[in-house]
């Protein structure tokens, strides 16, 4: 799977999943990820609890859901990488996905985390063959 095709072409919702250090789960709406690589995500994230849980426990997952079909999508498994806090940066990735969106979140206290991505699954079924 083209990761940077895919969330380019495809509209849906995401759901992002973390734990604290003592395993209790989270899971909140995000937008697409920014693709920087085939291996390589990064969100922009504001300091609530999905954060929080970044910084006790590296690894998280993702699953999104194609709009007008339920039954297609994707799931990533991922692993923290690094932090960016630089508010330049962090507005280009905005300005990047829409100036409707860096209106709306330009003054938003957040950090742009990146994450490897270490498996790749189809929405649904065992995603054989998927990576």
């Amino acid at each position: 799977m083209n990761l940077k095709e895919y969330f380019t072409k495809n509209e849906g919702t995401g759901v992002f999943s973390t734990s604290d250090g003592n395993g209790n789960v989270n899971s909140a709406i995000y937008a697409r990820p920014h693709v920087i690589d085939e291996r390589t995500v990064a969100f922009i994230m504001g300091k609530h609890k999905s954060y929080e849980n970044i910084l006790l426990n590296p690894h998280a997952h993702y699953l999104f859901t194609e709009d007008g079909n339920h039954y297609e999508g994707a799931r990533l498994s991922l692993t923290k990488i690094k932090e960016v806090v630089d508010k330049g940066i962090i507005d280009d990735f905005r300005k990047a996905r829409s100036a409707e969106i860096y209106n709306r979140y330009k003054d938003l206290d957040a950090t742009l985390v990146y994450f490897s991505v270490n498996e790749i699954r189809p929405l649904i079924g065992d995603g054989k063959g998927v990576n």
